[in-house]
């Protein structure tokens, strides 16, 4: 066999031509140090700000401090196997998380990892997590209520859609039994949630699905669970994530519903997060810009002009307290963002009132306009009766002999009190709402003993439901009392009243 050069040459000059590789460059970098959740490279000249970056375990993490010549990296999973010396790369992806129809019903992690057990996700789309907040052009007034169920909150602070209602209160005083609460109200509503758990013990966000599923809830819901065995970066990123998902929605058009279940351990997590970075610490060891952290993930909550689609997202942000403390430096932060808060207070959860709201220092700036017609017809003055009530109370308990008409006011104000109590996951809708705070502000209940009131309204609901299920219809469907709505309801009550025993 003869070998020619010509021909040897000229095949490896086609193989050389039909080479079709491409060399890409990629930018690199090299971990100078790690531990405690936190790596510093160096090199990654080209890394963008919250760009995900991959060690060469596979673990993922994100820049946050970019600095002359370090890289400040928070690490997205086990730090174990990451060691100095090893070389990261750029992804020249920025952190996002997938969302769609496809996510409805499942329980992620920040990064948008299934942790339910159901099989992977499919999703077909992605979001970056951090986003810059529609602007004033972008959103229009919030008008158009979003009803928790609950008697207390619906009628005296309403919450609207594309509202922030912030819900704060020492821990174990129900914050997140309201937010559930909501959360299960909106089955028929068409309100897609996110409940996001940030630091929490995984058998909470166990039982807080498990709930939601028990109660039909899950179907409309998405949970983002970081729990507190997970590492502090995973914490800071998931609220951003929950958000994302519920943009989505908003943009598309629909209604969002998301709560941040709390807040507070958020700024401890980012706290952490920025100490280990060595940002210089201020206020309470939190950073400078914790304020900045918090602001720009609810001023992304909003109700979208008709131009931009109509959706809304609103957010309910969950603020843990210490004693009491209100003005504290986180929640004074998140008061000023939010547009009101929910107050729930320890003493009066013990003395058994639930919701313990404390309604001298809860309010909607939104107000009236995010109530339908029929709860502002019967809740007038509700808000400040019941404050005065509150207030009259602690004073009369110093005094033995009391004039009429503060006599009134006071047994008034109880059984206002009484109706105001609403068992666990029991949300109430609109109609009968409107029914009951119509009974006892119009005075069909002063005349019945405090502790025949929770009777004298379950009774009346369902008596109302099986001989005059029109009134009921008539109010969910109108969102309004008409005066011929009026006087069927106070009829229906006063028959009532006649065969009621107690």
């Amino acid at each position: 066999m003869v070998i020619r050069a010509e021909e040897i040459s000229s095949i490896l000059k086609r193989q050389i031509e039909s080479f079709a590789e491409t060399v890409t460059a990629v930018n690199v970098g090299t971990v100078v140090e790690v531990g405690d959740g936190i790596a510093r490279i160096y090199g990654l000249s080209g890394v963008m700000a919250s760009e995900l970056i991959e060690f060469q375990n596979g673990v993922m993490g994100l820049a946050l401090n970019l600095e002359e010549e370090m890289v400040g990296a928070i690490i997205l999973g086990p730090d174990v196997d990451i060691r100095e010396g090893e070389e990261v790369r750029c992804t020249g992806r920025i952190a996002e998380v997938p969302v769609g129809e496809e996510l409805y019903g499942r329980v992620v992690d920040p990064l948008g990892e299934p942790i339910d057990s159901k099989g992977p996700l499919m999703a077909k789309k992605t979001r970056p997590i951090e986003r810059i907040a529609p602007n004033v052009v972008m959103r229009e007034p919030v008008s158009v209520p979003l009803l928790s169920g609950i008697k207390a909150i619906d009628s005296m602070i309403p919450i609207g859609r594309g509202q922030r209602e912030l819900i704060i209160g020492d821990r174990q005083t129900g914050k997140s039994a309201i937010a559930i609460d909501t959360i299960i109200n909106q089955r028929k509503g068409g309100v897609f949630c996110v409940y996001v758990a940030i630091g929490q013990k995984i058998s909470n966000v166990a039982q807080v699905v498990a709930t939601l599923e028990e109660y039909g809830a899950m179907d409309h819901t998405v949970v983002v669970s970081a729990a507190a065995s997970d590492p502090a970066a995973l914490q800071y990123l998931a609220p951003y994530a929950g958000c994302a998902i519920a943009e989505e929605v908003m943009e598309q058009g629909g209604d969002a519903l998301i709560v941040y279940d709390d807040l507070s351990k958020h700024a401890w997590a980012y706290r952490q997060i920025s100490l280990l970075l060595r940002r210089p610490p201020g206020r309470e060891a939190y950073p400078g810009d914790i304020f900045y952290l918090h602001s720009r993930l609810l001023e992304r909550a909003a109700k979208l002009s008709k131009e931009y689609g109509g959706g809304s997202m609103t957010a309910l942000p969950i603020i843990e307290t210490q004693a009491n403390d209100v003005s504290a430096y986180i929640p004074t932060n998140v008061i000023s963002i939010t547009d009101g808060q929910i107050y729930l207070e320890s003493d009066l959860f013990y003395a058994g009132i639930r919701p313990a709201l404390n309604v001298g220092l809860s309010v909607s700036r939104v107000g009236g306009k995010a109530q339908t017609k029929a709860v502002r017809n019967v809740a007038g003055r509700l808000k400040l009766d019941f404050a005065q009530y509150r207030e009259l109370a602690a004073f009369a308990q110093f005094s033995t002999e009391l004039d009429k008409a503060t006599k009134d006011q006071l047994d008034r104000g109880a059984r206002i009190q009484e109706i105001f109590k609403q068992p666990l996951h029991n949300p109430l809708p609109l109609e009968k709402q409107v029914m009951i705070i119509f009974a006892v502000t119009n005075g069909y209940l002063d005349d019945i003993p405090l502790e025949q009131v929770k009777k004298f309204e379950a009774e009346l609901f369902r008596y109302l439901d099986a001989t005059h299920p029109e009134i009921g219809q008539d109010i969910a469907e109108t969102r309004d009392l008409s005066d011929q709505t009026i006087e069927r309801l106070k009829a229906a009550i006063i028959e009532f009243k006649q065969g009621f025993t107690y």
